[in-house]
């Protein structure tokens, strides 16, 4: 099996240092290159061409999330992850609606990162704990309060789709597991999103995994 290629970009040199570390002694992971800050994050990841970049949000030359949004217009973006000590809602936010794949706080375990480093490379959205349920809050500010249920409203296809939505699955993936084209699938995930209220497929699979059981 081909190694997980994987950017670092932090500006503290040895918290950078020890999550590569960490990272290189799993040997399905590979740290293929360093940032210290976003101008270079942006550029290692154009021309290392990583599976997975691990973000700062604060770093010099413009902060992660102005990285985040760059590496995210490249014409084959990685997967990307926020790696950060930063807990306020609008930065985990404003990731999330940018494209990050994952929101990762620092306080991590070692051996934790290694698994979600491996579920973010698989597609699989990640937020951590602590911030899950303020999450789900901010995503549902402002709106009254549903049904006791709030997945009453997704017809039998629709939860299916969440489900496997909340895996990590792609599109197409969740097209072949229940025989349906890439399109149908699209129209499916555009009305969860709407009946939801939620603006993107991290958020979906946040909202999932707290409501499916």
């Amino acid at each position: 099996m081909d190694q997980i290629r994987i950017v670092i970009a932090d500006d503290h040199p040895l918290y950078r240092e020890g999550v590569a570390r960490t990272l290189s002694e799993d040997a399905g992971l590979l740290v293929v290159g360093q940032a210290q800050d976003a101008p270079g994050a942006v550029e290692l990841t154009e021309r290392m061409t990583p599976d997975l970049l691990l973000l700062d949000i604060s770093m010099p030359g413009g902060g992660g999330l102005q990285a985040l949004r760059q590496v995210m217009a490249l014409p084959n973006p990685p997967k990307v992850a926020m790696l950060t000590a930063s807990e306020e809602d609008d930065e985990v936010m404003q990731a999330l609606k940018a494209g990050a794949l994952g929101y990762v706080l620092k306080g991590v375990g070692s051996r934790e990162l290694v698994g979600i480093v491996k579920d973010l490379a698989r597609g699989q959205s990640y937020v951590s704990p602590s911030l899950a349920g303020r999450l789900l809050a901010a995503m549902r500010g402002g709106q009254k309060a549903k049904a006791a249920n709030p997945l009453e409203d997704l017809s039998k296809r629709e939860e299916e789709i969440l489900r496997l939505v909340a895996e990590g699955k792609s599109n197409k993936e969740v097209g072949l597991a229940l025989d349906l084209q890439e399109k149908t699938v699209k129209h499916y995930m555009t009305s969860i999103l709407q009946k939801l209220h939620l603006r993107n497929r991290v958020e979906a699979a946040v909202f999932a995994r707290e409501h499916l059981r």
